[in-house]
């Protein structure tokens, strides 16, 4: 298999509608194998070709390259630890049930938090909050994972008022950033919005797809990203060095403290590590990864999977949130470009 066999399956994923636009790279720590885009912004006739100035929303993508590295900032620090309670960080946190969930419950997707609210997202950080805080947990923490966007959301909160600033300051990575400036929205690959949010009926240019993060006014800890696929990569090779032992790498960034984030949960049957999933053969990296291969993805049709054995990261970047395909359809594309690259 090879980067022309990745490439056919997102060409053919094209034609099939299940995205108007990708953007991929591939490569070692060191550099890039190749660095291609394909499509067209929308599936309109006179759509503009995707470049490689397309910028995409990330989506779920915030959750392990923004927060999850301010949280690693701030353990670094020591303004934050892993396994202190959350009732410490968050007034409204109480309950027999909630007394004993921890920040590394929150990273690992087992703090018994349900994925969303039941009623339509508030519209401020403290409703969200007291919303959060008031929703019955769904299982008692670390007896499985569910994954919850709710979660990232509440320690988005704590990992600003730890850090003393909004998570746009606390995350400061070339590229990648919260709310795309009106220079760079015209760049941007648009979404539609799900029938639930209140700005169905117009395309979404630069604005961030998912509606709770819009209601937090587009920053939020579990979305709210936009890069091109090169921004990524170049994050993504900067995990690679730092898994090597390299030393020139930005701060927090440290091998020790990434081998920690990356270690497996103990939770039963959960993938997770601390903000990151890890590799399963069923699982959107596909079945050539080695077993230390980590990544998350992203609702839009985001993708990013890093193999330090292999010396490898994978960067796959589309919007299929405009008008694209399942969910289905973008786990089998995943799946397949993945491995197509399984021998690269």
């Amino acid at each position: 298999m090879s980067v022309d066999d990745a490439r056919r399956v997102l060409e053919r994923a094209i034609e099939a509608r299940v995205f108007p636009a990708a953007a991929f790279e591939v490569g070692p720590a060191d550099g890039f194998i190749t660095s291609e885009v394909l499509g067209t912004l929308t599936f309109d006739e006179d759509a503009r070709p995707a470049s490689g100035d397309t910028i995409f929303d990330l989506a779920s993508l915030t959750k392990p390259i923004a927060t999850t590295s301010i949280v690693m900032s701030l353990v670094r620090r020591g303004a934050l630890t892993l396994d202190a309670p959350v009732a410490d960080f968050v007034e409204e946190w109480r309950g027999a049930d909630r007394e004993l969930v921890t920040i590394r419950d929150l990273l690992e997707h087992a703090s018994g938090l349900p994925a969303r609210l039941v009623d339509a997202p508030p519209i401020t950080r403290r409703e969200f909050e007291h919303e959060i805080c008031a929703i019955a947990l769904e299982y008692p923490a670390r007896t499985r994972s569910l994954y919850s966007d709710l979660g990232f959301i509440l320690l988005g909160f704590i990992a600003a008022d730890r850090g003393g600033a909004p998570l746009p300051a606390l995350f400061d990575w070339p590229g990648i950033t919260f709310t795309p400036p009106p220079a760079l929205r015209r760049f941007a690959a648009p979404t539609m919005p799900m029938d639930e949010d209140t700005r169905r009926g117009r395309r979404l240019t630069g604005e961030v797809h998912d509606n709770y993060a819009a209601a937090l006014g587009g920053v939020a800890g579990h979305a709210g990203l936009f890069a091109t696929a090169n921004d990524v990569g170049a994050f993504a090779r900067a995990l690679l060095r730092t898994l090597r032992g390299d030393t020139d790498v930005p701060a927090p960034l440290s091998q020790a403290l990434l081998r920690q984030f990356l270690a497996k949960s103990t939770v039963p049957g959960s993938s997770r590590a601390l903000g990151w999933d890890t590799m399963l053969p069923t699982s959107s990296c596909g079945t050539r990864m080695s077993p230390q291969a980590f990544g998350h993805v992203g609702f839009t049709g985001t993708s990013l999977w890093i193999d330090p054995v292999r010396d490898r990261c994978f960067v796959l970047l589309t919007n299929r949130a405009c008008d694209g395909g399942t969910l289905d359809d973008m786990r089998t594309v995943r799946r397949a470009f993945h491995d197509a690259l399984g021998d690269v």
